[in-house]
């Protein structure tokens, strides 16, 4: 078994104008004051990464990786997740959508997605160029307006949306295959997958392509009442990242997994900072690590009542505090006696 890695940060919800979050170089320096070892980068966000530099200069991502290295961090994974959503967007979600795009893709849907295409194509590259296995991001969806099967959908509407997902799909897996790294799809509300089936219809669409893996994060499946434990067991071969988030579902006579349309603060299902809400994460870095899971626990921030800095600082420590060191030999093992076969025949009885 290996220990897990980190803890680490996903910069994305911390990144803004002013210092010192306004630049790579002293974004990592603050996180490496918190404690944190590691940083997962947005590909969208040109403050931290000129991703078309990164996929074409491996020069440039040396730096990038010396600046982290500087203060002690490891680069773990680039992010592509509001990009990835641009590989598929229903017409209903198009002007809601275009905030993700470049200011020159907007209004034109095909462009859009032309853009997002290529965007994920250079991950594949500027990952490979960086060192790194793994590369998180969403799958985008046709068919999450007919989440509810009322007004009845017609016959074979969810699958001619899961075949056009596979066939948007499959040359991006096909280019991180090339560059040896794998899509980690984050399996979350608002995506075509979105909970373990939806995962494995698509799979179905892209041949079990080896390249179609997961990020794990347990917050979403709090919030649609999925179990989170169960789903290690069934999918830890395909999970290639770890965001720890927390989350509580707290379920009122008023309303449940929908919410009534209320805000983050007042919803039954909410997200919240590490130790704030539900998630047994205990259970969950032992069950990873039993698995021999391999990579970083990365810190995604989201809570609608607490100061995101606040909860960086906490979480690093949560996070510390719940990484597993793995023992070198069994609890068991303190006789030492090895392997002796006629001794074991004896005791056996076996002539």
């Amino acid at each position: 078994m290996k220990t897990i890695k980190g803890p680490a940060i996903f910069l994305a919800q911390f990144a803004g104008d002013a210092a010192p979050f306004n630049s790579f170089d002293a974004i990592c320096g603050w996180a490496s004051s918190l404690g944190y070892k590691g940083v997962q980068i947005p590909t969208w966000d040109s403050r931290l990464i000129d991703l078309n530099k990164a996929s074409e200069s491996k020069d440039y991502c040396d730096e990038l990786a010396g600046t982290a290295a500087k203060h002690g961090l490891e680069i773990t994974e680039l992010a592509s997740h509001i990009i990835g959503q641009l590989v598929a967007v229903h017409p209903v979600y198009d002007e809601l959508m275009d905030g993700f795009a470049i200011p020159a893709v907007r209004g034109n849907p095909k462009a859009r997605q032309e853009w997002a295409v290529d965007h994920l194509k250079r991950c594949a590259k500027a990952s490979k160029n960086l060192g790194l296995k793994a590369h998180p991001t969403f799958s985008g969806a046709l068919a999450w307006p007919f989440l509810y099967p009322f007004p009845q959908r017609p016959a074979g509407l969810v699958e001619e949306a899961f075949a056009e997902l596979g066939k948007r799909w499959t040359p991006i897996l096909d280019v991180f295959d090339e560059n040896g790294v794998d899509v980690a799809y984050e399996i979350h509300p608002g995506e075509d997958l979105h909970d373990g089936i939806t995962y494995e219809m698509f799979l179905e669409e892209v041949k079990n392509h080896p390249r179609a893996n997961l990020l794990y994060d347990p917050s979403h499946f709090v919030l649609q009442q999925l179990d989170y434990l169960d789903y290690i067991d069934i999918y830890h071969e395909r999970i290639k990242a770890f965001h720890v988030k927390d989350a509580e579902f707290n379920p009122t006579g008023r309303q449940g997994v929908y919410s009534g349309y209320q805000s983050w603060v007042n919803r039954a299902g909410r997200f919240r900072s590490l130790g704030d809400g539900q998630v047994d994460f205990g259970a969950i870095f032992s069950k990873l690590t039993a698995y021999d899971f391999d990579s970083w626990a990365v810190l995604e921030w989201e809570c609608a009542l607490k100061h995101p800095e606040d909860g960086a600082r906490e979480g690093a420590e949560f996070i510390k505090a719940h990484i597993i060191r793995v023992t070198e030999h069994a609890f068991d093992d303190f006789a030492g006696s090895g392997t002796d076969e006629a001794a074991n025949r004896r005791i056996l009885g076996i002539a």
